[in-house]
């Protein structure tokens, strides 16, 4: 078996800006200072959730370091590299590597639309010039192409590449590379509505939406199912199912950002071409997050 880079619910970070949409580092410390205390198994930072497409490279590289620093070691940081250009995603990956990263989410290349071989060929790329541990990420809505599960058992065999982020929210899929690929590769949900699914087919656990605001309760749901105390973690994602599809009431990530917003954690800016939630549905998230007790008063 590989290495594990996490095992539970790791957070996907947003990237918080200022109402003039520069990076707000000092929300952002608080994010993960929330992040830490609450028991979250590690941190993605500059994922879809990021805003990864409106950022520069420059931008990209000072989150990474910013985070790293910030975490200090304490939970792994896994830094979003990838790019619809090759050589792109090569160089950020291999200066995330240098700024200190424990591992690389890198999403199959967008709008170019890869044949199976040239996912192939560009995940080998990168691993093959890089040291530490990859997720690929798979999400054919956000890219147009869709990772097979005989791609991932080729890629399986290169030990670099240690999991898949699997968002394609087909679960017979998921289940084919989970049988296919077994312990060389890792499985996490890349949609927190199908994490107990995905646990159930022997997954590590889920890259999290949801868990900005509530990682307490996402990493509950990993522990307790990995725990063998089926029930309890039922219990606790039913429970929470309703906010976590309520983060996809608009595009990722507006609404998690409008909730962070709710409770004074970060300040809802996205940039363009993402604005804000339309009134209508942000007083409905609202509406969920007080049912649940996701006040101000307990942030």
């Amino acid at each position: 078996m590989k290495p594990r880079l996490f095992s539970g619910s790791a957070t996907a970070l947003v990237t918080p800006m200022t109402d003039s949409g520069d990076i707000d580092y000092s929300a952002l410390e608080r994010l993960i200072a929330f992040q830490l205390e609450n028991h979250t198994a590690a941190l993605v930072a500059v994922g879809t959730t990021g805003e990864s497409a409106t950022l520069s490279d420059e931008e990209k590289r000072e989150i990474f370091r910013f985070v790293i620093r910030n975490v200090g070691g304490r939970i792994p940081v896994i830094a979003g590299t990838g790019s619809n250009d090759t050589a792109h995603a090569v160089r950020l990956s291999k200066e995330a590597q240098e700024l200190g990263a424990d591992g690389l989410l890198v999403v199959t290349p967008y709008y170019n639309k890869a044949s199976q071989e040239g996912l192939v060929r560009h995940y080998l790329a990168v691993a093959e010039q890089t040291e530490i541990p990859m997720i690929m990420y798979n999400v054919p809505t956000r890219t147009g192409v869709n990772l097979q599960p005989e791609t991932c058992r080729r890629l399986a065999d290169h030990p670099n590449i240690c999991a898949v982020k699997e968002a394609c929210s087909n679960l017979a899929q998921a289940a084919r590379t989970a049988a296919l690929c077994g312990d060389d590769l890792a499985i996490y949900s890349g949609n927190d509505d199908l994490t107990l699914p995905i646990l159930s087919l022997g997954g590590q656990g889920v890259i999290s939406v949801a868990g900005n605001l509530i990682p307490a309760q996402m990493a509950a749901v990993c522990r307790l199912y990995q725990e063998g105390k089926m029930e309890e973690s039922r219990a606790m994602f039913f429970n929470y199912l309703e906010f976590m599809e309520a983060m996809f009431w608009d595009v990722n990530p507006i609404p998690v950002k409008a909730a962070l917003a709710r409770v004074g954690l970060c300040g809802e800016t996205c940039r363009l071409p993402l604005c804000s939630m339309e009134e209508e549905k942000k007083q409905k998230l609202y509406a969920k997050m007080e049912s649940l007790g996701l006040t101000r008063k307990t942030f």
